[in-house]
């Protein structure tokens, strides 16, 4: 994603990779959502018609 640039490798020295933790929870979060929300696609749109899904 980001190309290595002496400014980018510092700031990954001092801070950490923030880009890399932020893509790792995205994609916990993702997981997490698909395992309790089956009916959510991956397009974020319901899955099916909407009278298979609860209703809240």
């Amino acid at each position: 994603m980001f190309q290595e640039t002496p400014i980018f490798s510092r700031l990954v020295a001092e801070r950490g990779d923030i880009p890399a933790q932020v893509r790792g929870e995205a994609d916990r979060i993702h997981r997490d959502l698909a395992r309790v929300m089956p009916w959510i696609s991956a397009s974020g749109l319901p899955a099916g018609p909407a009278q298979d899904r609860t209703r809240w």
